[in-house]
């Protein structure tokens, strides 16, 4: 959408011959293949016998001249862009750039629209993960949801720069709230069996989607087409998510036993449950026993509202938090520099993207195998690893082995991907259920910081060619090693309080282990255990 084609300035008046080098034509679109450099300037002479000298920023008018040739030392006058500009239009019909002249001296506003939209996406993690535990997953994935698609086509249709920059800001804080809201809908709504790829469709898809764009941009070349084409595909889900009903975990972390109930009823009828799963008597709790365990000391997270301070709740939380973030971070640093220095891959531009997008499918099937078969902590730690001693391989490699170079970038970009697709999965079950939300935001949060410094990272090239890996090997070996230091996830029920959270990997037993609030996941996981075993006993 921002990318600048080739581009001159324009000209006062209609151009009968065109001069570059050593070629002539009279059509300025035959001199763009010849263009290699933006040194080169053009010579162009008009119906009324002017020659003009076009620079990409300014142009020369030839004084006393009539004779068109492409070397001239005698006197000129220098004019700004004052007419617009010529561009290349045989790549791309129109960008933003093209739209509203973002070259030259308004260069970084074309420079300035992504870093706008990271940061929307930023902000978007955190503030809709935090609402999403405070009025529920399904009001604002509803709200988020229908802004991809009313912004999306607004984006489409704005007549002047800022205004494009303000609604694709919002497009990017609801896209970046409904990407985090769904992805722990989907966690909090699949049992433990099938939990792991369940989680990992939803990376699936979203390979898919990098994919798409691909297509899209390859078939469309109008950036507000291109706009309106994908934020299309976003209007079945928006005509159809008003169906979703509220997950069982966040119902009752809010004390709203009769609607949880509701739902989990609904649940057993889709599965063709004929024994009722009753939550109170999967419990077996008095009600007095339930008010004076959630009034106790021990347990005073179901009586406020969380912020994200609550992620620092005491030394074992900050510790985890501390430490998922740089996972997040070192995941997404280590994924774009992979990305961005595989230089030596050239070729078509689009087919590049979709095979970015196309390898990250295997690496997390490599990913879902591995979190059933050993677990989160131990398929996370050895590919966090696996990624830093690639990077030290990198810097081994002799820089005339082109081909072994970029083979090794990929197998590095495969096991960070590994690693940054399983961290969404293991944050949503390392967290419990009045703060999950905002924990996955906040790691997506440092995941955005991480892709605005990989760009300005793979620059370091300039000071030594291996800075980048050697940056990204040693977060990564950092990270992993501080991973040994999370508990296990693997076969184990959501948590629904702080203090339950911060006994994960402990053998400590409160009053909270009595009270349905603090042991809504185990109750949920009890209630899928009873529905297959009165299936089971139906057949």
């Amino acid at each position: 959408m921002a990318v600048t084609p080739k581009f001159v300035c324009s000209v006062p008046g209609n151009v009968t011959n065109i001069l570059f080098s050593n070629s002539s034509s009279s059509r300025i679109e035959d001199i763009w293949t010849l263009w290699t450099s933006t040194k080169n300037y053009i010579v162009v002479q008009l119906e009324n016998g002017e020659i003009w000298e076009l620079d990409q920023c300014s142009r020369s008018k030839r004084e006393g001249s009539l004779y068109l040739a492409y070397e001239y030392s005698g006197n000129k006058s220098v004019f700004s862009c004052s007419d617009g500009y010529i561009y290349d239009h045989t790549k791309w019909k129109s960008t933003i750039v093209t739209e509203w002249d973002l070259v030259c001296h308004r260069e970084w506003l074309a420079k300035l629209t992504q870093p706008t939209f990271m940061l929307g996406v930023l902000l978007g993690a955190v503030i809709f993960g935090d609402m999403a535990d405070r009025v529920g997953r399904r009001y604002i994935m509803w709200f988020t949801s229908t802004g991809q698609f009313l912004f999306g086509i607004a984006v489409a249709f704005t007549f002047d720069y800022y205004s494009f920059v303000i609604i694709r800001f919002l497009l990017a804080m609801v896209s970046s709230g409904y990407l985090v809201v769904v992805f722990v809908y989907v966690t909090e709504y699949v049992g433990i069996k099938a939990r792991t790829w369940a989680s990992m469709h939803v990376h699936a898809f979203f390979a898919v989607g990098v994919m798409v764009v691909a297509l899209v941009g390859f078939l469309v070349r109008t950036w507000w087409i291109y706009q309106i084409f994908l934020s299309v595909t976003t209007l079945p889900f928006v005509l159809c998510c008003w169906m979703l009903p509220e997950t069982p975990f966040w119902l009752l972390s809010e004390g709203r036993y009769e609607e949880a109930q509701k739902v989990v009823n609904v649940m057993v009828r889709w599965n063709k449950v004929s024994t009722p799963c009753k939550i109170s008597e999967l419990c077996s709790i008095q009600q007095d026993d339930l008010v004076r365990c959630r009034t106790g000391d021990n347990d005073t997270s179901t009586a406020k509202k969380h912020s994200i301070l609550d992620l620092f709740y005491n030394w074992h939380i900050a510790r985890r938090t501390i430490t998922v973030w740089l996972i997040w971070f070192t995941g997404s640093l280590g994924y774009y520099v992979f990305s961005l220095s595989s230089v030596n891959l050239g070729g078509n531009e689009y087919l590049n993207l979709f095979l970015i997008g196309a390898v990250e499918l295997p690496a997390y099937v490599v990913a879902c195998i591995g979190m059933d078969k050993l677990g989160r902590r131990n398929t996370l730690t050895p590919f966090l690893i696996s990624s830093a001693v690639i990077c030290a391989l990198i810097m081994l490699i002799p820089q005339d082995f082109s081909i072994l170079s970029v083979l090794a970038n990929m197998a590095g970009k495969f096991a960070i991907g590994v690693a940054f697709g399983l961290i969404y999965l293991y944050t949503a079950e390392l967290y419990p259920t009045v703060i999950r939300s905002l924990a996955v935001g906040s790691g997506s949060m440092m995941c955005r910081v991480g892709s605005i410094v990989a760009p300005f990272c793979v620059y370091l090239t300039s000071v030594w060619i291996f800075m980048p890996q050697m940056l990204v090997g040693i977060m990564a070996f950092l990270s992993g090693m501080l991973t040994l230091m999370l508990p296990e996830t693997l076969g184990k029920p959501l948590t629904n309080t702080l203090a339950e959270a911060a006994e994960l990997g402990t053998n400590k037993n409160s009053c909270l282990g009595k009270s349905p609030p603090a042991q809504t996941g185990a109750v949920l996981e009890k209630i899928e255990m009873h529905s297959q075993e009165s299936h089971s006993t139906d057949e």
